[in-house]
């Protein structure tokens, strides 16, 4: 038995079959355009902990102290390190200058939303380090000395004369 099809019905059928393609197109658009994105910021969202990441010097102590702690005949370590200062961020800055060569800089924000302002941050500078203190059991033998100058060193940048490795129990 074949089905009858109202005349205004055969008529959408021949363009549907005509503009398959092209209807398919077009619905997989519109349930894209509806899938949710999450990379928008809402206003009262609060910055990621990227972008408000500050230096733990704890932390790192405590890194620096298990590193150490494995290098061979030095045993358990215990790391104090020294500051320059603390961090700080490098804002972005808006410059105008005048045909003269006097301009003037501004701070760029952003509006997040009911009237508040945010500064936009490029990059965040750690702080540099004044001088380190190692002190373990092994600190008194020669090599194991300057294992621990190389690796202190290696990870915070400091010449061997900012390092003191000395002998502890």
């Amino acid at each position: 038995m074949k089905w009858n099809w109202p005349e205004a019905a055969q008529k959408w059928k021949g363009a549907l079959g005509k503009y398959k393609g092209v209807l398919l197109v077009m619905a997989v658009g519109v349930v894209l355009l509806m899938l949710p994105t999450g990379g928008r910021d809402s206003p009262g969202e609060e910055p990621s902990p990227a972008q408000t990441e500050e230096f733990d010097l704890e932390a790192f102590e405590k890194k620096l102290e298990k590193a150490l702690s494995q290098v061979e005949g030095a045993g358990e370590a215990q790391v104090v390190l020294t500051l320059d200062g603390g961090s700080r961020q490098v804002l972005a800055r808006d410059e105008e200058r005048e045909s003269g060569g006097v301009g003037s800089s501004t701070v760029v924000t952003v509006g997040r939303g009911s009237g508040a302002q945010a500064v936009v941050p490029l990059q965040t500078v750690a702080p540099q380090f004044r001088g380190a203190l190692v002190v373990c059991p092994g600190g008194g033998d020669a090599q194991v000395r300057l294992r621990l100058i190389q690796a202190v060193s290696a990870v915070t940048g400091l010449g061997s004369d900012r390092i003191s490795v000395c002998a502890g129990g």
